[in-house]
C-alpha cells in the first residue's frame, strides 16, 4: 500500500504534461512566436532612423510595451541630439529607461523590461583606469 503512494507520487505522468508544454514552447514555429510576442509586446525593434520625423515612430514602439535598439549613425548630430531628446520625454512619460549601448547606439525600453548590467564606454574605461592609478 506504501508502494503505491509512492508510485503516485513519483510517477511520470506529471513530468510528461510539464515536458509537454515545455516541449510545445521550444517548438513554437516562428510565425507562432511572432504571433505570441505581437499579442504581448515583448518585441525587440532595431531601427536605424535616418530624419528627426522617424522619432515618432520609435515613440510609438515604445508606447506599445516593445524595446527599441536605436542606431544614431544614419543622422547628424544635431538630428541625433532632437531625437534623444524627444526620446527621453517619451521614455520618461511611459517610466521606462535608455541605455547607451555603444557610440551613437542607445537601447530604449518600457517600463515592463527590465535591463540588468551595464556597457562601459572606452572613455570610462580609461577614467576608471586613472583613478586607479591615483588611489594607489
Amino acid at each position: 500500500m506504501a508502494f503505491s503512494k509512492l508510485k503516485k507520487m513519483f510517477s511520470d505522468e506529471d513530468d510528461d504534461t510539464l515536458l509537454g508544454t515545455e516541449d510545445e514552447y521550444y517548438n513554437m514555429s516562428e510565425e507562432e512566436a511572432i504571433k505570441e510576442a505581437d499579442k504581448s509586446g515583448n518585441k525587440m525593434i532595431l531601427l536605424e532612423p535616418r530624419a528627426y520625423s522617424e522619432s515618432q515612430q520609435i515613440a510609438d514602439y515604445l508606447k506599445n510595451r516593445n524595446s527599441v535598439v536605436v542606431n544614431l549613425k544614419r543622422v547628424t548630430t544635431e538630428q541625433a541630439k532632437r531625437i534623444i531628446d524627444f526620446l527621453s520625454g517619451c521614455i520618461y512619460a511611459i517610466g521606462g529607461t535608455m541605455q547607451k549601448i555603444g557610440v551613437g547606439i542607445y537601447l530604449c525600453t518600457p517600463k515592463n523590461v527590465n535591463v540588468q548590467g551595464k556597457i562601459t564606454d572606452e572613455r570610462e574605461k580609461k577614467e576608471s583606469a586613472n583613478n586607479d592609478e591615483l588611489e594607489w
